[in-house]
C-alpha cells in the first residue's frame, strides 16, 4: 500500500511538471514570437508619421524631394507625371482645425504633392502655417482665398505648374489628379473642379471639392485683382472665384474622365456611393454635367471630419 501510494504520488508530480514546463516554454516561445509592446510602446504606434522625412522645409512650405509610393507597386508612369506635372498644394485650415485636421493632411496625401503649404489666419511657425491676417468664418473664405493665391504667385510662381486649393476635409489623389491634368499645358488659361452652372455663363467650380488653377490662370487671377476687373464682391468663395476667372478669360475645364465620370466630389465618399439623391435637392439644379449615381471616378473626395474618414480613401494612396 505504502508502495502504491509513492507511486501515485510520483506519476502526479511528474504530470504536474511536465505541465507546468509545457506551459512555461510555451509562454516563453510565444512572447518571443509575438512581443507584446510596453504601454509607452503602444500609445507610440497609435500615432500618426508626421515627420517629413522627404520632404525640405523651407519657410511655411514643404518640398516633397522624394515621390512616395509602396515598394511593391509600378510606380514609373506616376514617378514620370510627378516630374512633369509639378502641383503645389495649398491646405485652407484654421488655428483650431491644426491639430484636429491639418496634421492628418500632412501625413497622408499632401505627401504626394510637390509643394504643399498650409493657409490660416494667422501664422504659426510650429506647425507651419502662412498667416493671411485675417479673421476665421464662413464669410471670411473668399479673403483667405484671395490672399492665399496671392501669396503662393508671389513666393511660388516657379515651384509648380498647377496650384490646387483645398480644405482640410478634402482627401486628394494626387497622382490622378496629375494624369487628369497631363493632357493639358500650364500655359493655358484653364481650371479644373467639380463644375457647378448657376450664376456664371460657364460655370464655377465647388469650393468644397477643391479645385485646381494652371499658372496663367492663377496669373490672371492676380492681375485681375490689381488692376480691380475682380473685387471682393461676396464671401462665396467658389462662386466669386469662378466670376472673376471668368472676367479674366480663363476657361472651366472639364474634368470628367473617359467614362464621363466626375473626378471631383463635395460630399463625403458615402453619399456619393451609396446614397441617392433626391430630386428637389440642390445638387441636380447646380450639377453643370448629368449626374451619374453610386459611380464616381475616385480623385477629390471630402471626409468626415476625423481621422477614420481616411478609411474610405483609394488603398493606394492612403498615406
Amino acid at each position: 500500500m505504502k508502495f502504491s501510494s509513492s507511486r501515485w504520488a510520483f506519476c502526479l508530480g511528474f504530470l504536474v511538471g511536465a505541465f507546468s514546463g509545457h506551459f512555461f516554454l510555451s509562454q516563453a516561445w510565444f512572447e518571443r514570437s509575438y512581443p507584446v509592446l510596453s504601454e509607452a510602446q503602444e500609445r507610440g504606434s497609435m500615432v500618426v508619421e508626421e515627420s517629413p522625412t522627404n520632404w525640405r522645409k523651407d519657410g511655411a512650405a514643404f518640398f516633397n524631394l522624394l515621390h512616395p509610393h509602396h515598394p511593391d507597386e509600378d510606380s514609373g508612369l506616376a514617378d514620370m507625371l510627378y516630374q512633369k506635372v509639378r502641383v503645389l498644394c495649398w491646405v485652407m485650415t484654421g488655428p483650431y482645425n491644426l491639430q484636429r485636421r491639418a496634421r492628418h493632411v500632412r501625413a497622408t496625401w499632401s505627401r504626394h504633392c510637390n509643394v504643399v503649404v498650409f493657409m490660416s489666419s494667422v501664422e504659426d511657425p510650429d506647425f507651419p502655417t502662412v498667416g493671411l491676417g485675417t479673421k476665421e468664418g464662413r464669410d471670411q473664405l473668399y479673403w483667405k482665398t484671395i490672399r492665399a493665391f496671392h501669396y503662393v504667385y508671389e513666393h511660388h510662381a516657379r515651384d509648380a505648374d498647377w496650384f490646387l486649393k483645398a480644405d482640410d476635409d478634402t482627401y486628394v489623389v494626387v497622382d490622378n489628379l496629375r494624369w487628369v491634368l497631363s493632357n493639358h499645358t500650364p500655359d493655358e488659361p484653364i481650371y479644373f473642379g467639380k463644375r457647378f452652372k448657376p450664376y456664371t455663363k460657364q460655370g464655377y467650380m465647388s469650393g468644397g471639392a477643391g479645385y485646381v488653377l494652371s499658372k496663367e490662370a492663377l496669373k490672371r487671377f492676380v492681375v485681375g485683382f490689381r488692376t480691380k476687373v475682380c473685387t471682393h464682391s461676396t464671401p462665396v468663395e467658389d462662386l466669386a472665384l469662378g466670376q472673376c476667372l471668368e472676367k479674366m478669360g480663363v476657361a472651366a475645364g472639364d474634368s470628367r474622365d473617359t467614362l464621363h465620370r466626375e473626378t471631383f466630389h463635395p460630399f463625403v465618399p458615402e453619399h456619393h456611393l451609396t446614397s441617392t439623391f433626391s430630386k428637389s435637392f440642390w445638387y441636380w439644379s447646380y450639377c453643370y454635367y448629368p449626374i451619374v449615381e453610386a459611380s464616381p471616378s475616385l480623385l477629390f473626395f471630402r471626409w468626415d471630419c476625423c481621422i477614420n474618414g481616411f478609411k474610405n480613401a483609394p488603398k493606394r494612396q492612403q498615406c
